[in-house]
């Protein structure tokens, strides 16, 4: 990446809250609906403030895939995103990341490369056409072209269930990538026995898996893991229910099994969101899931107790948290120097048609 891209100029560094805001809201004037701002859930509330959509991953991908009139779409959230958001929009729009150096260290722990290693283990085992895979949206876009290629599609927290059913129509196997737990929980949500659910390390020879294993597996699942939704325990659970005896736990399938078994409600961003804007005048939730969007529930639901299920640990995801005003001004203004996302056409072409599955196969939420 550009090093010019990860520093902005003093101009746009020392410029206060209220004079950002008045340029932003400037520059989309001028722009009109040539510009697009699409904002994940877990974006600084400042940032929220300036949505055109809002909303998880697959609320998103959906929305860049409608733009029509935008010729610019502006991306607050991470890499992956900003990339799917190119895929599913035309060669006539532009997509920008608002802040270039916003990654994600899951979509990281599936490399292209090692996939493919472990896709030819897995087939000198099963034989050629016996395996489907399927990445969540948290992955690079070299991943979601291998899906395409090899018949999978891509999943995000909204469509893992429907997700699951359309890879078992297709094959009796699944290779699901790269969070664990997310592939974990949808197995045991279907209700795929244990001893049908196997863990593929990179890290070991031949994943660590014997062709034995291998042979007697429905879901094979790949270790990776987010790092936010990790540190959510049993023992919060617990602690908070003593605090609040009639506290309902919502958490993200992100979350670990023993987390998600203990939860009242399970579910994607939006589903959190749902979850909240749904629940009785005077309702104590407890949440497990990234803090940016825990606070902005509980500022805009003053009439209910929305709180922290890890308590005072600070559940932040550093690269979603790197967006700022300061970021978003400068990406407004300055086009030309800003993080255009680009994924090559050969990429493209394969990621979209894994993509196109992701959305035909619609969403629970």
């Amino acid at each position: 990446m550009d090093h010019k891209l990860a520093i902005l100029p003093d101009e746009y560094r020392t410029a206060s809250e209220d004079e950002l805001r008045k340029r932003i809201i400037a520059r989309k004037k001028q722009l009109g609906e040539k510009l697009v701002i699409l904002t994940h859930h877990y974006q600084r509330l400042e940032i929220v403030d300036f949505n055109d959509f809002v909303g998880d991953s697959y609320g998103l991908s959906e929305a860049a895939s409608r733009q029509e009139k935008a010729e610019y779409i502006v991306f607050c959230g991470v890499r992956f995103m900003a990339e799917a958001a190119d895929i599913l929009s035309d060669d006539n729009k532009k997509v920008y990341l608002a802040n270039p150096t916003a990654g994600c260290p899951m979509a990281n722990m599936a490399g292209v490369e090692e996939v493919q290693e472990s896709w030819d283990y897995l087939e000198s085992v099963l034989g050629p056409g016996k395996i489907i895979p399927l990445s969540y949206i948290n992955s690079l876009a070299t991943l979601k072209a291998f899906c395409g290629r090899h018949g999978g599609l891509i999943c995000t927290s909204s469509n893992a269930s429907t997700a699951f059913d359309y890879c078992f129509a297709k094959k009796k196997k699944l290779f699901f990538f790269p969070d664990q737990y997310l592939g974990r929980n949808t197995a045991n949500r279907k209700g795929i026995p244990k001893d049908k659910i196997v863990m593929y390390n990179p890290n070991l020879k031949n994943g660590g898996l014997d062709p034995e294993s291998i042979e007697r597996a429905d879901v094979i699942l790949w270790y990776g893991y987010c790092h936010v939704h990790t540190n959510f325990k049993p023992e919060h659970v617990a602690d908070v229910r003593k605090k609040y005896p009639d506290v309902k736990v919502v958490v993200h399938p992100e979350c670990r099994e023993e987390v998600v078994n203990l939860a009242d409600s399970v579910g994607s961003t939006s589903h959190i969101v749902k979850y909240v804007e749904k629940a009785p005048s005077g309702s104590t939730i407890a949440i497990g899931t990234e803090l940016n969007l825990i606070y902005r529930l509980a500022i805009t639901h003053p009439d209910k107790k929305v709180v922290n299920l890890a308590g005072k640990m600070c559940v932040v995801c550093p690269n979603m948290f790197r967006t700022s005003l300061h970021d978003l001004c400068f990406t407004l203004e300055n086009f030309d120097e800003s993080g255009l996302v680009k994924v090559p056409d050969d990429i493209s072409r394969d990621a979209f048609v894994a993509l196109e599955r992701m959305l035909e196969v619609g969403t629970e939420d």
